[in-house]
């Protein structure tokens, strides 16, 4: 049997990166889908690609801004009355913001990464856990990163929310654990999706990657990771094989947050 096998899963952020890849090793595995961005054209080429990998998906579609409580409450509406229950959540939706210094940081660009990163999150756990609650069965995977278990230089709203992220996992998990639902976190470190492309394109302007390269070098791997490595942990952790793992924020980075100094 599938891992997912007939597990309705909500994965927001699907139209790229990681929900994208989670998605399509979420097919793989036999899930219906209910996919979430706030990019339409996005969105509908995530469906398509997911449908030509895996004809018999299926795959439920919805826009929305994760930053508006009415838009997340619409998708959970919309994935309840689709397929009648949520049994995973992938809690993935998040921007990183710009780079600067935390006293020249642009007060506008903060608050939106915290109403996506932070409030998106939050809303997203405030009208999905009462489903799984009725169900006495859930699975939820929030998205922090390394920046939420360390500091990350000019990045001071995103560490500051993805922090804020690991810490709502806990709560999740201790309140919600008796209900059937255990919440987990993960912390990705630098993962080749468009959006830490977009990052070392701000870092190296000129030659984006030599900046890759380079951040490589200090990883004990060697290498930048891929989302395909993100995707089949978070699969394994929104399925029944993950029973005994509650409140925890996972590093997924080859191992580059255990490190003082250069490896």
């Amino acid at each position: 049997m599938k891992k997912l096998e007939n597990k309705v899963i909500v994965i927001t952020g699907a139209g790229m990166g990681l929900g994208l890849a989670t998605a399509l090793e979420a097919a793989k595995e036999g899930a219906f889908l209910s996919l979430v961005d706030y990019n339409a054209e996005a969105l509908e080429k995530a469906q398509q690609q997911i449908k030509e990998s895996y004809p018999e998906a299926k795959v439920l579609t919805v826009v929305a801004d994760v930053s508006s409580e009415e838009a997340v409450k619409n998708y959970v509406e919309e994935t309840v009355n689709a397929y009648g229950r949520i049994d995973g959540f992938y809690n993935n939706a998040g921007i990183e913001g710009r780079q600067a210094s935390l006293t020249d940081y642009d007060l506008n660009v903060f608050q939106k990464v915290i109403d996506i990163n932070l409030m998106g999150a939050y809303y997203g756990l405030r009208y999905i856990i009462p489903v799984m609650q009725k169900q006495e069965y859930g699975r939820i995977v929030n998205v922090a990163s390394v920046g939420g278990i360390r500091g990350v230089m000019n990045q001071t709203p995103y560490v500051a929310t993805k922090h804020a992220v690991s810490g709502i996992t806990k709560n999740a998990a201790l309140e919600y654990g008796r209900f059937g639902i255990l919440t987990n976190a993960i912390a990705p470190g630098a993962i080749l999706t468009p959006m830490v492309a977009e990052a070392f394109r701000q870092i190296n302007a000129e030659d984006p990657k030599k900046a890759e390269a380079e951040y490589a070098s200090f990883n004990p791997t060697k290498r930048l990771g891929q989302p395909e490595d993100v995707a089949k942990l978070v699969v394994f952790l929104l399925s029944e094989d993950c029973g005994y793992v509650n409140g925890q924020t996972i590093a997924i980075d080859g191992g580059q947050s255990n490190a003082y100094g250069f490896v």
